[in-house]
């Protein structure tokens, strides 16, 4: 069983979301979760929407 990383969650709790420590450690694991925007907007790009995209979005060549 892997242990949660808290070196990791504490940077990114308190030096990228800006909480102080007291803040930090009153937030439930979940709370810290949706602050962190796990879980949240859309799924990562796959690559068969990557390929739809590119395939109706081709790069031009604006050669002069």
């Amino acid at each position: 069983m892997t242990g949660f990383d808290w070196p990791a969650l504490m940077r990114a709790g308190m030096r990228g979301l800006g909480l102080r420590p007291r803040e930090f450690w009153d937030l439930t694991p979940a709370e810290l979760q949706l602050l962190l925007g796990e879980g949240s907007g859309t799924r990562p790009l796959g690559r068969k929407r990557l390929a739809e995209l590119m395939s109706a979005l081709p790069d031009r060549s604006d050669e002069r």
